[in-house]
Parts: C-alpha cells; sequence; structure tokens
C-alpha cells in the first residue's frame, strides 16, 4: 500500500484547515481508507474533533503526544491513538508545541525531523492516507510539515481577508522545491455564503493563478459544523445528511480521484 501524506495548511488562521482535515478524514475512513490525523497545531482543535476536552487535555499533559516524539525525536507508532470510528486513527498535540520552533532550533537537519519520525508509520503501509494539521505559521514547523507531506491543501476561507497572504503562502512553498517534493494539490474554498460577493471575488482572484487547481467541492457556512465540534464530532455523525456533511463526502471522492 502506498502511503500518501497531505498537509492542511495556510499561514493565515481562521480558515478551515482543522475542520476540513477532520471531517475529510472521516468521510476517506468511512469510504473504507485507513487513515492517520496527525495535530500538528497547539490549539489542539483536530484532535478536539474526535475527543473530549478532559481527555484532549489528558493527552497533552502526559507525554505521548506529537510534541514528545519531535523533542525526542521518536518513532511516531507508539503515540498513534485509535478514535471511536473505523480506520481513523490520531497522533495527539500539546499546548507544549508553542515551543517546537525552541525545540527544533537545536537539532541537526531540523527541517527533517518529522519525516524521520514519520518514516516506520509510512512505510508500514497501514495508513492509505496520512492527514497533517498545520499551524497558521510559516517557520521552521510548517516546513517539518511540507517536508514530511506528499501534497498540500490550502483551505481559503471565502471572506474579504480570506485570500490575505495567499501569494506569500505559495511563495513560501515554492522556496523550498529543493528540500521537498510536496506539490499544492489545490487550494479549497471553505466558509461561502452565496448571499454575498465574496465567494465570486475570491474565484477571480484564485483564477489569476494559472498553475493553482482549486477543488470543485466548496464547504458552505454551516452551523452543523460548529454544534459537531462542540460535540466532539465529525459533522456527517453529528447530523449525516447536512449540507456541509454532503460537500465533505464530494471532496472526499474528489481527492480520492487525484
Amino acid at each position: 500500500m502506498n502511503t500518501r501524506t497531505i498537509c492542511f495548511t495556510n499561514n493565515k488562521g481562521g480558515s478551515g484547515k482543522s475542520t476540513t482535515c477532520a471531517n475529510l478524514a472521516y468521510e476517506l475512513s468511512a469510504a473504507g481508507k485507513k487513515v492517520l490525523m496527525v495535530d500538528g497545531d497547539m490549539q489542539l482543535n483536530l484532535s478536539l474533533s474526535f475527543f473530549e476536552e478532559d481527555e484532549v487535555l489528558a493527552m497533552a499533559e502526559n507525554k505521548k503526544n506529537l510534541y514528545y516524539a519531535i523533542k525526542d525525536k521518536d518513532d511516531l507508532t507508539d503515540y498513534i491513538v485509535k478514535t471511536e470510528y473505523d480506520n481513523l486513527d490520531l497522533i495527539p498535540s500539546s499546548t507544549l508545541m508553542s515551543q517546537i520552533e525552541y525545540e527544533l532550533f537545536t537539532m541537526m537537519q531540523r527541517e527533517l525531523v518529522l519525516k524521520k519520525c514519520l518514516k516506520k508509520v509510512k512505510e508500514s503501509g497501514k495508513y492509505d492516507y496520512i492527514l497533517i494539521d498545520a499551524p497558521p505559521t510559516l517557520g521552521t514547523w510548517v516546513i517539518n510539515i511540507l517536508c514530511a507531506s506528499d501534497d498540500v491543501i490550502v483551505p481559503v476561507e471565502a471572506s474579504p481577508w480570506g485570500l490575505f497572504g495567499l501569494a506569500n503562502m505559495f511563495e513560501f512553498i515554492a522556496s523550498l522545491e529543493e528540500m521537498t517534493d510536496a506539490r499544492v494539490l489545490g487550494v479549497l474554498i471553505t466558509k461561502v455564503d452565496e448571499r454575498k460577493n465574496y465567494y465570486r471575488q475570491t474565484m477571480e482572484v484564485l483564477d489569476s493563478y494559472e498553475s493553482i487547481n482549486v477543488f470543485k467541492s466548496v464547504i458552505h457556512v454551516d452551523s452543523m459544523i460548529e454544534w459537531a465540534q462542540d460535540a466532539s464530532k465529525p459533522v456527517a455523525v453529528f447530523k449525516k445528511n447536512t449540507r456541509s456533511a454532503l460537500e465533505f463526502r464530494e471532496l472526499a471522492k474528489e481527492l480520492m480521484r487525484l
């Protein structure tokens, strides 16, 4: 089995990275794919999408989380936690990830630490997909995530500020081409509200990037997403046929074709 590693990154916060990573992971697992999620953000949002807050904090406080694995340059196999869903596992994060740049600064080949930690997991062939949720920054840790990835999905919010910094994001990824083979698989437009013009404006700007694929699937504003997050469940589990659940399902189908 060839394991495909995909990261979700955008240096602007609020773009829907964690939401997309969580719900796409669930839909891929529901389609029979084996999926490992890696929560790379100190905000713990990906972990909170599947576990109650007290469980997430407990995982963040013990040493079986991503921070300590990176700090100790450890094989990530022993850090994997099963979710309640078939085919869907997680490597949890920690609030200590706020210190990860400092930890990496002292290491040799600091950009490749995550790639090496994931090596055995990836080579085991246990997973079809490894999905990594990146923090909204452009630093050594995000370089680590990009170096460990095959593909990059850039979620972009359909709002006046949604495209802010997107050019910087693409330039940052392009600057790493000698270090990583990761390619931008596509831009995913999130938080679409048809009553406003922002979606059309966003599409017009993205059309100017000739070499960038834009996913046909889009994710509309849906209050059920927030309710599902509050319940620590994927939106399709919380309410099966709500609009966003169907959209994430279509996104999973589109991804599997790429």
